[in-house]
């Protein structure tokens, strides 16, 4: 059997099976160990699956990161639905739309098309920019990363862990092209990001209008985590703050899809 049947047999069968009662969200701890990035990329997809009233269950675990099949260290979050293992919000968006779930079905085309376009600007840059300040900036390395990064590890572990990751970091952001900015320069990118959502935004309740999408699900992560991580350096948080129409939003879905009596 070739690959590209062995693939189109395995989307037919995802396809049609119908969404379980048990679907499990692998991420870190929240009080003790995940990172900035982290919690964005988790936050993000437990908003989407919550847009989507898909049932699933936050699963915190220590080991997370290393959940994938492939037994190496992977993007969070990791979704377990029966025998499926996805990881990051990209992977587990298009696991979730295969099975016949979307926001995005009464958008038109070329909106779809702009959606996508914004979700990548979003993703990486945010993305970066959220391990720059919490891998480069040497206050927040200090006394923020390192040890949520170790503090479930048994010394000398939790100093090889952390020089392990530091180092993937790094070279992640190496290829980026972040690692050899400024932090103004990082900031200024992180600000030009969201002079384009907020004009995308302007008085709309979503960014497409009256309805979410995975859009919304994706900026609402990184933005609310960006505003709640309490670090010692809160440029982002501050160059954020500035686009009252995003403030608005994110305590808008907040309000909607985390505050249920």
């Amino acid at each position: 059997m070739s690959a590209i049947t062995s693939e189109y047999l395995k989307n037919e069968t995802i396809a049609s099976q119908p969404w379980p009662q048990k679907a499990f969200l692998y991420q870190p701890y929240e009080e003790e160990q995940i990172l900035l990035a982290e919690n964005a990329s988790c936050l993000a997809v437990r908003t989407y699956l919550t847009m989507l009233d898909l049932p699933f269950t936050v699963e915190l675990r220590a080991n997370s990161e290393f959940m994938s099949p492939g037994g190496k260290r992977t993007k969070l979050p990791v979704l377990r639905v029966e025998n499926y293992t996805y990881a990051e919000f990209e992977h587990i968006l298009s696991f979730v739309e295969l099975k016949g779930h979307s926001l995005t079905a009464e958008l038109a085309p070329e909106e779809k098309d702009d959606m996508r376009a914004h979700l990548c600007l979003v993703e990486q840059i945010f993305t970066n920019a959220e391990q720059y300040v919490s891998w480069v900036d040497k206050e927040v390395l200090e006394k923020v990363t390192r040890a949520r990064n170790g503090s479930v590890y048994p010394f000398p572990l939790n100093y090889i862990q952390n020089w392990r990751k530091q180092l993937a970091v790094r070279r992640q952001l190496g290829v980026a092209e972040f690692l050899k900015l400024t932090q103004e320069e990082v900031t200024d990118r992180v600000d030009k990001l969201c002079q384009s959502l907020s004009y995308r935004l302007d008085d709309k309740p979503y960014f497409y209008g009256k309805k979410p999408t995975e859009l919304d699900a994706l900026v609402f992560g990184h933005l609310f985590s960006i505003f709640t991580m309490t670090l010692p350096n809160n440029v982002l948080a501050v160059t954020i703050n500035k686009y009252r129409n995003l403030t608005q939003f994110c305590k808008n879905i907040e309000e909607k899809y985390f505050k249920r009596v």
